[in-house]
């Protein structure tokens, strides 16, 4: 396998980041450290693929708004290549994240993320002859409205001889468009990434290897995440590689699980094999979760 550009398709978004002092006092207030800053799943992994020396191109879209200018000015400014598309119709993307004891709440606005279509995944691949792997954020097929995207990226990618990947995203929407719906649609992925809440959804509630071999039926590779607890591949053969993780002081976890994908997916591109592809990743991941917001600093 030879490293070469990796087009990252999914959401850009402002995230609003607010790290509080302790939880939530319903109806009263709770001081907390709040930041404004990029975010998204795909184009935070595109920032830590860009920080690896990786050449890297971001499919998305914004609204034609300061906010959406501003995400693909910094984008940019980070070495990422940007095909991104503008809607005056809708409005960038945006997230409220609190964080708390080292977990996330989000409350999110996709906005202009919806509008992403398959013309544009496909011309954004038809512009990149040197993309050696796409990588798609499985919020683009959460959502009805992105779906018809996500699922040209994968099929226009193998068309083009591609490797592929998919981060499953998120654990409620997940649960609203249930378990089998999704692995058909992400089926035959050369790697897909999950979090220990999503292989639960997806596979139910057994051990990390069970669930990666359980979803092997669907991807080819499978890697849980499983945050203090380290992480696990699993690949179809059956072969299990399983990586501690790297003891850290958290102090934000948003943005962590994309800054592991952009580390995982630099090192086995380049042709690493699974137990140093997970150590990269849980480098990358720690360096991610010991600040404040999504994006390397």
């Amino acid at each position: 396998m030879t490293a070469g550009r990796v087009l990252v398709v999914g959401d850009l978004i402002t995230d609003v980041v607010a790290v509080l002092a302790g939880p939530p006092a319903t109806g009263s207030d709770t001081p907390a450290a709040i930041r404004f800053s990029g975010g998204g799943q795909a184009a935070n992994t595109a920032a830590w693929l860009a920080a690896r020396g990786v050449p890297v191109t971001l499919v998305g879209a914004v609204g034609d708004d300061s906010q959406g200018r501003d995400r693909v000015a910094e984008l940019a400014r980070a070495g990422v290549d940007c095909a991104v598309s503008r809607h005056p119709d809708h409005p960038t993307g945006t997230v409220i994240v609190l964080a708390t004891d080292g977990e996330r709440t989000m409350i999110t606005e996709r906005g202009a993320n919806l509008r992403l279509t398959p013309e544009h995944v496909e011309a954004a691949l038809a512009a990149a002859p040197d993309a050696a792997h796409l990588h798609l954020s499985g919020y683009s097929l959460l959502d009805a409205a992105s779906r018809p995207a996500g699922l040209a990226a994968l099929a226009a990618a193998r068309g083009r001889g591609l490797t592929t990947s998919v981060d499953a995203a998120s654990t409620a929407p997940l649960r609203r468009v249930g378990a089998a719906a999704f692995l058909t649609w992400v089926r035959e992925v050369d790697l897909l990434l999950v979090n220990a809440d999503e292989a639960t959804v997806l596979a139910g509630g057994l051990d990390p290897a069970a669930q990666g071999r359980a979803l092997t039926a669907s991807a080819r590779r499978v890697v849980v995440k499983r945050g203090a607890a380290g992480a696990v591949w699993v690949d179809r053969d059956g072969a299990v590689t399983v990586s501690p993780a790297r003891r850290v002081a958290v102090v934000d976890v948003t943005g962590g699980g994309d800054a592991f994908a952009a580390g995982l997916l630099s090192a086995w591109l380049s042709g690493a094999a699974p137990a140093a592809a997970l150590a990269r990743a849980g480098d990358l991941g720690a360096s991610a979760v010991s600040q404040v917001g999504a994006r390397p600093s």
